[in-house]
């Protein structure tokens, strides 16, 4: 895992930093498909003091056609005071040092991340997936349940259709129907895949719910925490 910087900032030079950043992004194929994936998904306390984090690790056992096979590996938590406000655009100051705190537990180190968040979806093309996935070095997928920049055509109401997420002329993401006659996700590359690899990925690991295992199962266990 990369250091790459302190968490000790103004809100003018988070923004500068996630402009910095975002040229670090890497749009590439996956080079093989991953056999340890990892969700990602934190929560706050009913009086917003503390924060909490869960990593949950998920095997996949047999890849049968469009569609995972997982078996759960590991659950890993951690909490911390929270530091840094509420502000649009900035979700990752405020919720990315526990991410990095629950990851840090994990007993091995995954093929690939999945988040609750959006990952180049976002103004500086750094939200909270790209943002982590730049620490991992690691392929990260941002899977979020809401849109937070972009305009797209609602795509076709059976599981699998998508649409382009666009901002201007520039697609940064797609809307996805993971389950037929169920509200779409909004699927973004974080680091270190195509947005081809990020649609089929999320596909292939949500089974009979609207969210994809790896982050549903991470929902999961932070509200248990909570």
């Amino acid at each position: 895992m990369r250091n790459l910087h302190e968490w000790n900032l103004c809100y003018a030079d988070a923004r500068e930093l996630q402009k910095r950043l975002a040229g670090e992004v890497c749009f590439a194929p996956l080079r093989q498909q991953p056999r340890f994936i990892v969700g990602l998904d934190c929560a706050f306390s009913k009086d917003g003091k503390r924060i909490f984090a869960a990593a949950v690790m998920l095997e996949v056992v047999n890849a049968s056609g469009d569609s995972f096979e997982l078996k759960l590996v590991e659950t890993v938590s951690a909490e911390q005071a929270t530091r840094f406000p509420y502000i649009p655009g900035l979700l990752s100051f405020r919720e990315a040092p526990v991410c990095l705190e629950a990851a840090g537990r994990l007993s091995r180190e995954p093929d690939l991340y999945m988040i609750d968040g959006q990952g180049v979806a976002h103004p500086r093309r750094l939200g909270i997936a790209s943002h982590l996935g730049l620490f991992f070095d690691k392929p990260t997928i941002g899977c979020a349940k809401s849109r937070l920049i972009g305009t797209f055509d609602e795509p076709g109401e059976r599981k699998g259709v998508w649409s382009p997420l666009l901002d201007g002329e520039e697609q940064i993401g797609a809307v996805v129907r993971t389950r037929s006659w169920v509200k779409p996700v909004f699927v973004s590359v974080g680091h270190r895949c195509a947005l081809e690899d990020a649609i089929r990925i999320t596909l292939a690991c949500t089974t009979k719910y609207r969210i994809p295992e790896p982050t549903r199962l991470a929902h999961q266990a932070v509200s248990r925490l909570r």
